[in-house]
């Protein structure tokens, strides 16, 4: 079990007395570095920003939200947490969520009026939820998914900061077991190949504050780093890691010889591939038949168990041998069933299609 850095700190626990009834606090320190006093078990939570709403479902506290923000409704496509509740869809809209949103003031009348006793909330600088609380009177707790694009084990923190607020620790510490396990897993099974050589891919299509063609990439990647594929895209010379857009002309010198397209980005890369066919003349996955289609996981954040089912299908791809008693459709729902509640991969795979099926760029363009 990782140290957690933040954490409740249980000998600060208070108790205020009013009559009979008693109020149980926290103190705590939330992911913007604020030290604040919230209400522990709050019957009334909303999530405000990216991905705050999939981390109380993670922790089976969705029970409490009564407000979601309008992105969520807008779009169900792509993000598990939300096709596995159907019963948030009718909540009332506490903001309106997406990018714009970012560390921005929300609508303080809207959460005014739902009158909730605690606020979640992502990637918001510490002055501005300083600021927001102090005019609301309302707690708000920061909580951070790390690194936007890509998995960051720094979740894990925001998933144990929470579930101590709201009554879920030991689900928090099952979550994170999980999802180690599962790492393990992939990880122990590529290892035991007999490759004399890692395999080598790239990754193109992949979604970061909308989305994006074949030029749209990772430079960490989990779905490779997990077992152990050599990511093509580490071998540009640039100084900056995490999401990289790059040329064709860097594309074409890659020349990977296993593709993967993320299916949030697949028609845009489809549509340039109408307009330039040629591309695929010259480059050696095309050539080999070796172009595949993943999931989308990096949607309002990192969605965890679709970074996992995405491992899982690179690992089949690249590693029959070691990944032949595995079945992604059983695999992914249980993934989901885990960390969501329900097995959506079916609903997954009609949005993107089959997880880890062969691309059918070619045939779509007409050649």
């Amino acid at each position: 079990m990782s140290i957690r850095k933040y954490i409740l700190l249980p000998l600060c626990l208070c108790l205020f007395f009013a009559g009979a009834a008693v109020a149980e606090t926290l103190q705590v320190t939330d992911m913007s570095g604020r030290t604040l006093s919230v209400p522990h078990n709050p019957e009334r939570i909303i999530c405000l920003g990216p991905g705050a709403l999939r981390l109380i479902v993670y922790l089976q506290a969705q029970d409490k939200v009564i407000g979601v923000e309008a992105l969520e409704k807008q779009n169900s496509r792509g993000r598990p947490y939300w096709l596995a509740h159907p019963e948030l869809h009718d909540l009332p809209l506490c903001g309106p969520g997406g990018p714009a949103s970012i560390n921005q003031k929300p609508d303080m009348e809207v959460v005014l009026n739902l009158n909730p006793d605690l606020i979640f909330v992502t990637y918001m600088d510490s002055s501005l939820a300083a600021e927001v609380e102090n005019t609301l009177q309302i707690p708000v707790v920061v909580l951070s998914y790390g690194r936007f694009a890509t998995f960051d084990e720094t979740v894990f923190e925001a998933l144990h900061l929470a579930g101590g607020i709201v009554d879920k620790s030991l689900r928090a510490e099952a979550i994170e077991d999980f999802v180690l396990s599962r790492q393990k897993d992939l990880k122990t099974r590529a290892s035991g190949s007999s490759r004399p050589d890692r395999p080598r891919a790239y990754v193109g299509g992949i979604g970061y504050r909308g989305a994006h063609g074949l030029e749209s990439s990772e430079m960490e990647y989990a779905p490779f780093d997990w077992v152990l594929v050599d990511n093509a895209a580490t071998e540009l010379k640039t100084k900056r890691g995490g999401h990289i857009f790059i040329s064709d002309e860097a594309l074409l010198e890659l020349d990977p010889e296993w593709l993967f397209i993320d299916g949030g980005g697949y028609q845009l890369v489809a549509q340039s591939f109408r307009k330039k066919p040629g591309i695929s003349n010259v480059i050696s996955a095309f050539a080999q038949k070796q172009v595949y289609v993943l999931h989308p996981f990096n949607w309002y954040t990192t969605n965890i168990g679709t970074v996992l089912t995405d491992a899982y299908a690179v690992g089949k791809i690249m590693y029959p041998a070691q990944f032949a008693d595995i079945d992604l459709s059983e695999k992914a729902n249980a993934i989901y069933t885990k960390l969501v509640g329900a097995p959506v991969y079916e609903q997954m795979v009609k949005d993107y299609g089959p997880l880890g099926a062969k691309a059918t760029l070619l045939q779509e363009t007409g050649r």
